[in-house]
C-alpha cells in the first residue's frame, strides 16, 4: 500500500488569496522573468556607464521634445474627470468607502482598492439598508453572476431614504435593462 505524507489538497484559488482574480480590482502584474537582473544591478562591463550616460542624454532631449504635448494630455485627462455630467449624479462616502454613479458608469472605492462599471457591464444594482445601523450597502450584479457589494457609514439613518432617491434617479437616467 502507498501512502503519501502530507496534506493531498489542492491550493485554493481566488479572491480570498489573490486579489487579482477579480477583474477590475488590481492592475494586471507585470511578467518579469524569474531569471532576470533587478534593474539597480551594479553592470558588468566598464563601458556601461558612458553607453548610460548617451541614452540619458538621448532620453532628455526626447523629452523635452515630448514634454510640451505629455502635460497637455493630463491636463485633458483631468479636465475630463472633473468636468460635471449632465443628468443626475449620485456619490456617497465615508472614512474608507466610496461609490459615484453618473452618466459614464459605477465607480467603488474601499481604502486604497478601486473598480469601475460601465453601463453595458452592469446587470444590476441592488441596496440594502438595515433594520438596526446606520451602514447602507450597495451591491452591484454583473451580468456574469459575479457581485461586488461597498457598505457606507452614513452620519444618520435619516440620510438611507435620501441616497436611495438620488440612486434610484441616477438608475432611471442611464441604466437600461436588457428587456428594453
Amino acid at each position: 500500500m502507498e501512502q503519501r505524507i502530507g496534506a493531498n489538497s489542492q491550493p485554493l484559488e481566488g479572491a480570498g488569496f489573490d486579489p487579482a482574480f477579480i477583474p477590475g480590482l488590481t492592475s494586471p502584474a507585470s511578467a518579469e522573468p524569474q531569471d532576470a537582473e533587478p534593474q539597480d544591478a551594479a553592470p558588468a562591463d566598464a563601458e556601461a556607464p558612458a553607453a548610460e550616460a548617451k541614452a540619458a542624454e538621448a532620453k532628455a532631449a526626447e523629452v523635452e521634445e515630448v514634454g510640451a504635448v505629455e502635460p497637455k494630455a493630463e491636463d485633458a485627462a483631468d479636465d475630463d474627470e472633473e468636468e460635471p455630467t449632465e443628468g443626475p449624479v449620485f456619490e456617497a462616502a465615508d472614512r474608507r468607502a466610496r461609490i459615484v454613479a453618473d452618466a459614464t458608469g459605477v465607480r467603488l472605492s474601499l481604502d486604497e482598492e478601486k473598480c469601475e462599471f460601465r453601463w453595458d457591464e452592469i446587470g444590476a444594482v441592488e441596496t440594502e439598508a438595515p433594520r438596526f445601523g446606520k451602514r447602507f450597502t450597495i451591491t452591484v450584479h454583473t451580468p456574469d453572476r459575479r457581485w461586488y457589494p461597498i457598505e457606507i457609514e452614513a452620519t444618520a439613518r435619516s440620510r438611507f431614504k435620501e441616497w436611495e432617491e438620488q440612486l434610484d434617479a441616477v438608475l432611471d437616467a442611464y441604466f437600461e435593462e436588457e428587456g428594453d
